[in-house]
């Protein structure tokens, strides 16, 4: 987070407070000296304070997104720890977790020291860097799982690529389970998956696509619930994509295995008719897969056995996207369209408010154990303030992001960010986003 000046001490007036799983009244938030000073009708305001309208709006903690790319050391041609973060404050965020394949990879202090010092001079929110499980995410030796602990990593991945090696991976679980981290999947058998560009279904066949079949993801959950429950590790699957995982997961839980998981926006909004047309930008890892998947996954995240939602936000540049599908880079942006989804699952009756703003606060805080996600009275001062009636049209020529790879681009949602603090200081105001046109 970019260093500042001492804080201004702000009251939000008028708002619908909704502190996942505490409040969700009519109140006003008094922020003071970095933290949460007050919560509750018609408060005082320290003297000189600026004060924010939030009638007509929702005042929830900051998102925290557990799951982006910054491409930052390497690859800034696609995004860098700066317009990341630009995009992060755009969409809500306040805390982002950044994943290690970077060139070079976060797999030793030397490059978490990097990310965490260039976090403090260039991004508006907080950057908290995941560390790689494997040296070069190579798959063979463990890396300085407890050096980059010191440094600073909330949690140990090789996403990107799946730890295929059980005995590494179960070695892996203890170390992590050593230093207090999660370890996070990125499941899929290579094997099975086998070079598949998209989920192997009708669609691929027609479209004459190689596909990867849902079991390709269940096949590694349920090799790593093993494990999990064999060293006791805390165990975190990364956008989950399939019904059958969900199945494991859910059981996993009711067994009272320490094991969480996360789901993307577009896994809940698309299929893999999104890739009838050969549009790239649809193009992910895992792939999206069928509506009876996406269903299974939209009722998991109601219920409770998906904790948070996480954008993957995975920027590339036109070089990457604009080549023949098979050719071209998984992944899609999700920072700055992630609440607009969000919100049309709450207009298709899938989530209600309060739940959805679980998913994107507090329900992902815990999964890593970052201290966010709550207005509670001493906390930092990360709020977003949205509203959530206003209309706007996807322009991805206008994202924060360097990178415009979505296949939301032309969609109408639903819900602006007015307003981002982090740390009491207001970082993104409605006036200067980037995202599109009213409608």
């Amino acid at each position: 987070m970019i260093e500042a000046a001492p804080t201004q001490a702000i009251v939000i007036r008028g708002g619908r407070v909704i502190d996942p799983g505490c409040l969700d009244a009519t109140a006003d938030v008094v922020l003071l000296d970095g933290k949460i000073a007050a919560v509750g009708p018609r408060v005082t305001a320290p003297p000189g304070a600026r004060e924010i309208d939030a009638r007509g709006k929702v005042v929830a903690p900051g998102f925290v997104d557990l799951h982006v790319h910054l491409r930052e050391p390497g690859q800034e041609y696609k995004e860098d720890i700066a317009t990341g973060g630009r995009a992060a404050a755009a969409g809500g965020f306040t805390t982002i977790c950044c994943m290690p394949n970077t060139s070079p990879v976060n797999d030793c202090r030397a490059v978490t020291d990097l990310i965490m010092g260039r976090a403090r001079e260039a991004s508006p929110v907080r950057v908290r860097p995941v560390g790689a499980i494997s040296v070069g995410l190579r798959g063979e030796s463990l890396a300085e799982i407890g050096e980059m602990q010191e440094a600073g990593i909330v949690a140990v991945s090789d996403d990107g690529r799946p730890v295929m090696n059980a005995e590494l991976m179960r070695r892996a679980l203890e170390w992590a389970r050593t230093f207090r981290l999660p370890v996070v999947q990125h499941c899929e058998d290579l094997h099975l998956a086998a070079g598949g560009v998209m989920n192997e279904s009708p669609v691929a066949t027609r479209a004459g696509l190689r596909g990867q079949p849902p079991a390709a993801e269940s096949v590694m959950v349920a090799r790593d619930l093993e494990l999990c429950e064999w060293t006791g590790a805390r165990y975190h699957v990364a956008h989950v994509s399939t019904a059958s995982s969900v199945r494991l997961l859910r059981e996993a839980k009711r067994r009272g295995l320490p094991v969480t998981c996360e789901v993307t926006p577009h896994h809940l909004t698309l299929t893999d008719e999104a890739c009838a047309a050969y549009d790239t930008s649809a193009k992910c890892a895992p792939p999206l897969r069928s509506a009876r998947d996406r269903d299974a996954l939209r009722e998991a995240l109601a219920d409770g056995t998906i904790d948070c939602i996480a954008t993957d936000h995975a920027p590339h540049g036109l070089q990457d996207k604009e080549v023949e599908f098979d050719f071209a880079s998984f992944g899609i942006l999700g920072l700055e369209t992630a609440l607009g989804l969000g919100l049309a699952l709450v207009d298709e009756g899938v989530l209600d408010l309060p739940t959805l703003l679980t998913r994107l606060t507090v329900g992902a805080a815990r999964c890593f154990g970052l201290p966010a996600g709550t207005l509670a009275v001493g906390a930092a001062a990360d709020v977003v303030v949205f509203d959530p009636a206003a209309r706007w049209r996807v322009d991805p020529a206008r994202f924060h992001s360097r990178s415009r790879n979505t296949p939301f681009a032309g969609w109408d949602v639903r819900g602006r960010v007015a307003c981002t603090i982090v740390g009491g200081h207001v970082v993104h105001e409605g006036g200067e986003h980037g995202w599109g046109s009213e409608r």
